[in-house]
């Protein structure tokens, strides 16, 4: 008998323990595993990454760690799945010469992400042109990469090359950048008051008619505000600000104000909001970079490579320069920040909560549908917490530390902007189909 109640008391303890177990809820989840498991689920896209040529050779490539804000294994790193690489051009002179130097520099960019992706890296990065290879490729587990223009300068007066930029992947392209192009006037003109056409030319107002006919998205993240307000009114599709930022929380010609976001909204565009410090707070930048001048000129001298002490001086260079220049760039930007990372007296610089205040002002002002995000890196961009691809996690974290939804996250990181490539690329067809 007593053999039968160890045995009854043994069988109930272990039956009340399988209930606890089964009534016990699961731990919940902290928000960094949250933050990490949507990371994973959606496609992360940037849609501005520049890059020197000089890094596409068979030696020098972003298969390797390089001193780059974008390579392979920092994308690997960082969870960011789509880069949009720049066939970026600098504003030169208005003439056949001036072309003809800004067509090879751009044909040279074009060339470099083909060698990329078919020749230096083909099992790990592939281009795509539109969203149905996106989800193909990231499926795949490679890396996609896609292009845009960053001043169709190099067009020159050709028409036709807008179709043969298309031929080649291009994407999106903006009709200028710092400086006043044969297309239209940029937002530079601000600063003085000068303008060179009061918006779109006539040969703009072409270049909008012929990228809506071959379904090219047209970026507004350069061109001033009367040639955005122009375009939009011409367009039959919608467009995208490639790597702006919200006017009212920092007051640059770089970033779009509450009517230009309201005219996106309208459009049914995506605004890509940018991780380049002085488009994001002014007061936190210019304590920074005053203090940072100092330092990165000391680490140029003691590398003997030419610095520069604004941007301005950027435009003066020889395209050689701003090769040279953007070689060596990101090495001085990385040693110089390690430098200061050691001073605990350094001015905060501005930071991915920032840049999520951005992305939080214009979600409210035009909706979660007409935002997105870019980095601008190698080119400029670059913050704290989210420096290099690397640290792309990080802009998850916030936004999820925010009250994001994964449906929301993914919205932001690049299903708006494949929302707006598939429209584009739906009223090309049917312009094409009308003749």
């Amino acid at each position: 008998m007593r053999q039968y109640i160890a045995l009854f008391c043994i069988l109930s303890v272990f039956s009340c323990k399988e209930a606890e177990k089964k009534t016990e809820k699961p731990s919940e989840e902290t928000m960094e595993e949250k933050a990490v498991r949507i990371h994973k689920n959606v496609i992360t896209i940037d849609t501005h990454d520049d890059f020197n040529v000089a890094n596409f050779t068979d030696s020098i490539n972003y298969t390797q760690r390089l001193d780059t804000q974008v390579n392979l294994p920092n994308m690997d790193d960082g969870g960011l799945d789509v880069s949009w690489l720049i066939v970026y051009t600098g504003q030169g002179t208005l003439d056949a010469e001036g072309y003809a130097k800004a067509k090879e520099n751009a044909m040279a960019k074009f060339d470099a992400i083909h060698r990329l992706c078919k020749e230096i890296a083909p099992d790990q990065i592939e281009l795509a042109v539109n969203s149905e290879e996106v989800r193909r490729i990231h499926k795949s587990g490679k890396k996609v990469a896609m292009i845009g223009v960053e001043n169709a300068y190099p067009i020159g007066l050709d028409m036709s090359n807008f179709q043969k930029y298309y031929d080649l992947g291009a994407r999106y392209i903006s009709l200028s950048h710092n400086g006043h192009s044969q297309f239209c006037d940029s937002n530079t003109g601000e600063e003085n008051d000068e303008w060179l056409h009061n918006g779109l030319s006539d040969l703009g107002k072409e270049a909008v008619v012929e990228m809506n006919r071959l379904g090219i998205m047209i970026d507004v993240s350069h061109p001033s505000k009367e040639s955005m307000k122009q375009m939009i009114a011409l367009s039959k599709a919608p467009i995208i600000a490639s790597h702006s930022s919200a006017r009212a929380l920092c007051n640059h010609s770089r970033n779009l104000d509450d009517e230009q976001l309201q005219l996106m909204k309208e459009n049914g565009g995506v605004v890509q909001t940018v991780a380049f410090s002085s488009y994001l707070s002014t007061e936190k930048h210019e304590a920074r970079d005053a203090y940072m001048k100092e330092i990165k000129q000391a680490v140029a001298d003691s590398m003997q490579v030419k610095w520069l002490k604004s941007r301005a001086e950027f435009a003066t260079l020889t395209e050689a320069e701003k090769e040279a220049f953007m070689g060596y760039y990101p090495k001085v930007n990385k040693i110089a920040e390690a430098k200061a990372a050691k001073d605990s007296n350094a001015p905060e610089g501005v930071t991915v909560a920032d840049f999520v205040d951005h992305i939080d002002y214009m979600v409210e002002k035009i909706g979660i549908d007409h935002v997105g995000i870019s980095s601008d890196f190698d080119g400029g961009g670059g913050i704290g917490g989210w420096n290099d691809a690397s640290e792309t996690l990080n802009v998850t974290k916030e936004l999820v530390k925010r009250g994001y939804t994964e449906e929301e996250i993914a919205k932001l990181w690049g299903e708006n902007l494949l929302r707006v490539l598939d429209e584009v690329e739906a009223i090309a067809k049917k312009l094409q189909a009308e003749g």
